[in-house]
C-alpha cells in the first residue's frame, strides 16, 4: 500500500492498551498515525512524544482529521465516545467489550450499519495462533473448558483499576465467550453461573457452565485476583482432544485411531495478535473505501454484541444466584 493510500488513524484513550495501538499504528505500512486523545493531558502528551505524533483536545477534533480510530477508553465510556465518531462517518475499532450494556451496543451496531462504516471489536484472542488452529478443528465441538486467570490490575490515579469498571465476566471471560460462540454453532439453552467480588465492587471471580441446544457444553472460569496467570482453552471433539496454552503458544492433540490414541505436540509460531487485529481493521477500511461496500472485520460489531449479550446473561444469572441464597458482598 502506498503512502497516499494509507488510512489516516487516531487513538482515543492511550492507557496501557491504547499505547500499544498507537505504537503499532506508527509501525504499520497501511496506516498513517494522525494523533491521540486521552482524558489525561499528561498521559496523552507522554504517548505522543514517545511515538512522535500530535495530541488533540477532544476525540471529535482528532476524528476530524482521521478516517478511522481505535477507541480504547474504559468500557463504560465506549458508547459515549463512539456514537459521535460514528455520526461523523468514522470507521471504528472499539476495544472489548463493545459497550457496557446491550442497548448501547445495539445502538452502535445500528448506527455503523446505517452509515456504511466498519465497526470492529477488540476480541484480540481471535487473532491468537492457538485460535487459528482450533478454528480449523471446530466442526465437531462437544465440550469446551477455559481458564483465564490474571493478577489484580495496578492502580491508576483518578480512575478505576483497568477493567474493574465492569464484572470480570465482561472484562476477561468475554474473550472466551466470544471464542466459544465461534466454535459452537448453536443457541445457549441453559446458564449456571456463580461469582463473587473480592477487591472491586463487581465480580472478580466467576465460573459458568453453558449448555447449548445441540448438546455441546462449555465450562469457563475467570479471575482477576489470581497469583498465577493462566490462559488455557481445551476442546473435546468427536474423536479428538485439543489443549492449547495461549500464553506459551503451544499445546497437544490426542486423536483416536484404530491402534489407540495418537499424540501430537503443537508448537505454534508466535505472532503479534494485536498487530494482526489492527491490520485486519485497516484492511477492511481500505476495502470499504475502494468498493463502497462494508468489508466485515474478523470480529464485527454484531459478533461483539453477541458476546456481550451472553456475558450480560451470565452476570444476571450470578446476581439471581446470590439473591436466591442470600449472599451479600456489600
Amino acid at each position: 500500500m502506498s503512502a497516499s493510500e494509507a488510512i489516516r488513524v487516531g487513538v482515543v484513550g492511550v492507557g496501557v492498551l491504547g499505547r500499544h495501538h498507537t505504537r503499532l499504528y506508527k509501525q504499520s505500512a497501511g496506516a498513517e498515525l494522525v494523533g491521540v486523545y486521552d482524558v489525561s493531558p499528561e498521559n496523552a502528551a507522554a504517548v505522543a512524544k514517545e511515538f512522535d505524533t500530535k495530541v488533540f483536545d477532544t476525540p471529535e477534533l482528532l476524528a476530524a482529521e482521521c478516517e478511522a480510530l481505535s477507541v480504547a477508553v474504559p468500557a463504560t465510556k465506549h458508547h459515549e465516545v463512539s456514537m459521535p465518531l460514528l455520526e461523523m462517518g468514522r470507521h471504528l475499532l472499539v476495544e472489548k467489550p463493545i459497550t457496557a450494556t446491550v442497548p448501547e451496543a445495539q445502538e452502535l451496531v445500528a448506527l455503523a450499519e446505517k452509515k456504511g462504516l466498519v465497526l470492529a471489536v477488540g476480541h484480540v484472542e481471535r487473532f491468537n495462533p492457538a485460535m487459528d488452529f482450533l478454528r480449523e478443528h471446530a466442526s465437531d465441538t462437544r465440550f469446551v473448558e477455559a481458564h483465564r486467570l490474571a493478577a489484580y490490575p495496578p492502580p491508576r490515579p483518578g480512575q478505576h483499576r483497568r477493567g474493574t469498571e465492569v464484572s470480570v465476566v465482561l472484562d476477561l471471560m468475554i474473550h472466551d465467550l466470544d471464542l466459544v460462540l465461534t466454535m459452537v454453532n448453536s443457541e445457549v439453552e441453559r446458564i449456571d453461573a456463580v461469582g463473587i467480588p473480592v477487591l472491586s465492587k463487581s465480580e472478580d471471580i466467576a465460573s459458568v457452565r453453558l449448555k447449548f441446544k445441540n448438546g455441546s457444553v462449555a465450562n469457563l472460569t475467570a479471575s482477576r485476583v489470581s497469583n498465577e496467570p493462566m490462559r488455557k482453552f481445551r476442546v473435546f471433539l468427536k474423536d479428538t482432544y485439543i489443549s492449547m496454552d495461549y500464553a506459551n503458544h503451544a499445546g497437544i492433540i490426542l486423536k483416536k485411531t484404530k491402534l489407540g490414541l495418537a499424540k501430537k505436540d503443537v508448537n505454534l509460531n508466535e505472532k503479534n495478535a494485536l498487530q494482526d487485529e489492527l491490520d485486519d481493521f485497516v484492511r477492511c477500511v481500505q476495502e470499504t473505501k475502494q468498493s463502497g461496500v462494508v468489508s466485515q472485520p474478523k470480529v464485527s460489531g454484531l459478533q461483539g454484541l453477541a458476546a456481550l449479550s451472553l456475558a450480560v446473561r451470565i452476570t444476571e444469572g450470578i446476581e439471581e444466584y446470590n439473591k436466591q441464597y442470600g449472599f451479600s458482598f456489600s
